[in-house]
C-alpha cells in the first residue's frame, strides 16, 4: 500500500528520536552526571538498568497496546513521557532523584523502540516486509548519528540542564506533528479467520523451543551490546575527548545503517537465523579488536565493524519471527521477544558498571561482552537445528497420516 511507505518514513523518524534519546543518550547521561555530579559509575549503571528494566515490561505489552488503540495515541503518549523524563534528568540533585527520571522515560522507550517500531510498520507490509522494517529501523542508527553528537555539542554549549531542554522540545515539535498526521489510519486489510485461529498466546510462546531461540540469543546478544554501547562514551572519554567520543557513537552508528540495509536487500531470501549467527560472530572480533587497540585508527576500525551488527540486532528478532510464525501473532510475539531482550539487556549497563569499578578499567568488560556474543551465536544456530528436527518430525506424521488416509 502507498500509505504504508509514509508510515515507514514516520516510524523512522519515530525511531531516530527513540533511539537517539532513549537508547544512545543514556551513555551520554551517565557519563555527564558522573562529571557534574560525581557520582559513582555503578550506580549510575543501576539507574540505567532500572530504565530498561520498566522500558522491557511496557515492551512486552507494547504490541497489544498498539493494536487495541492505535499507533497514534500510543506514540505520543511515549513521545511526551521521553520528553519529560530526560527534562526532568537535566534538574536531578540528588542521586536518588535520577531514577525516578529515568522511569517516566521508560515509558516513552516502550513507546518509541524496535519493538513499537515493527508493530506500526509490519500489517502495512507483506512481501517486502524485511525490506520496510530495515528502513524504518535505520531511524535507530540515524539517531545515534544525528542526535547523541547533536546533545554533547548542546550540552556543551549550554550546560547539561539547558542543552537537554532544547532537545527534548525539538523532538516534540518534529514528531508529534508527523505522528498526527501520517498515523491517523490503520491498514486495510483485514486477518483472515483461518489466519486468526493460528494466533499465538504469550504462554504458548515462551512453551516453544523455536521461539525461546529467538529470545535468549538475541537476549545475549542485546547484553553485550547495550553494555558495550552504554560505556562507550566513558570508555572513550579519557583517550579522545568529549566530541571525539561522541564521534565514535556516530562511526558506530553509520556503520550500523550500512550493516541494516545491505541487510534488508537479501533477508527475505535468507535464513534469518544465519545472519544473526554471523552478526553476533562479528561483534565478538571487533570487540577483540577494540581490547587490543593501541591507535586511533585501530579504535575505528574495531568501532566500525562492531557498528556493523548494531543495526543487524535490532532487525534480526523481527525478521526471524515474521518467518517462523503465524501474521496474526506478529504484533504480540516481537513484543514479546524484545520485552525478554530488555528484561536481560537491563543487566548489561551495571554489571559492566560493577567489573569497571572492580577491574579498574573497562577491557575486562568487553572481554566478556565478546564471550555473550559467541554464546550467542551458538544459541541461534541450535534454534535453527531444532527447528529442523521439529519439521521432519511434522513431516513424518504428515506422511504417516496420509498413508492410512
Amino acid at each position: 500500500m502507498r500509505h504504508g511507505w509514509y508510515v515507514v518514513g514516520c516510524a523512522f523518524l519515530v525511531a531516530v528520536w527513540g533511539f537517539g534519546i532513549g537508547f544512545y543518550g543514556p551513555g551520554l547521561y551517565l557519563a555527564s552526571l558522573h562529571v557534574v555530579h560525581g557520582w559513582p559509575i555503578a550506580l549510575l549503571s543501576l539507574a540505567v538498568s532500572v530504565y530498561y528494566l520498566c522500558g522491557a515490561v511496557g515492551t512486552t505489552v507494547i504490541g497489544d497496546a498498539i493494536e487495541r488503540f492505535g499507533a497514534r495515541p500510543v506514540v505520543t503518549v511515549g513521545a511526551l513521557a521521553m520528553a519529560l523524563g530526560v527534562s526532568t534528568l537535566a534538574l536531578v540533585q540528588s542521586l536518588w532523584q535520577v531514577y525516578p527520571a529515568f522511569i517516566v522515560m521508560a515509558a516513552g522507550w516502550a513507546a518509541m523502540n524496535g519493538a513499537a517500531v515493527s508493530t506500526v510498520v509490519a500489517p502495512w507490509f507483506a512481501e517486502r516486509r524485511g525490506l520496510a522494517l530495515s528502513l524504518a529501523l535505520n531511524g535507530g542508527s540515524f539517531g545515534g548519528i544525528l542526535i547523541t553528537p547533536l546533545l554533547a555539542f548542546l550540552t556543551d554549549r549550554l550546560g547539561f540542564q539547558h542543552g537537554l531542554w532544547l532537545a527534548a522540545g525539538g523532538m516534540l515539535a518534529t514528531l508529534l506533528p508527523t505522528v498526527l498526521v501520517v498515523l491517523r489510519r490503520r491498514p486495510e486489510e483485514q486477518p483472515s479467520s483461518a489466519t486468526v485461529a493460528e494466533t499465538w498466546t504469550r504462554r504458548r510462546a515462551l512453551r516453544d523451543r523455536a521461539f525461546l531461540t529467538i529470545a535468549i540469543p538475541f537476549a545475549l546478544a542485546f547484553v553485550a551490546q547495550l553494555g558495550v554501547l552504554t560505556h562507550q562514551i566513558s570508555y572513550l572519554l579519557p583517550i579522545l575527548g568529549r566530541e571525539g567520543a561522541a564521534l565514535m557513537v556516530s562511526v558506530t552508528t553509520v556503520a550500523a545503517v550500512a550493516g541494516r540495509t545491505l541487510t534488508g536487500a537479501f533477508v527475505d531470501r535468507v535464513d534469518g537465523r544465519l545472519v544473526a549467527c554471523a552478526t553476533f560472530g562479528l561483534q565478538a572480533g571487533a570487540l577483540a579488536v577494540l581490547v587490543s587497540a593501541e591507535s586511533r585508527s585501530a579504535l575505528y576500525f574495531g568501532t566500525a565493524l562492531f557498528g556493523l551488527g548494531v543495526g543487524n540486532t535490532n532487525t534480526l528478532p523481527a525478521v526471524i519471527v515474521q518467518q517462523e510464525f503465524p501474521r496474526a501473532s506478529f504484533p504480540r510475539l516481537v513484543s514479546l521477544a524484545v520485552g525478554i531482550n530488555q528484561f536481560a539487556f537491563a543487566l548489561g549497563p551495571a554489571v559492566f558498571g560493577v567489573v569497571r569499578d572492580w577491574s579498574g578499567d573497562y577491557r575486562l568488560s568487553f572481554l566478556l561482552s565478546g564471550l555473550i556474543d559467541v554464546a550467542a551465536a551458538l544459541g541461534i544456530l541450535l534454534g535453527r537445528r531444532l527447528r529442523s528436527v521439529a519439521s521432519r518430525q511434522r513431516s513424518a506424521r504428515s506422511t504417516e497420516a496420509s498413508r492410512w488416509c
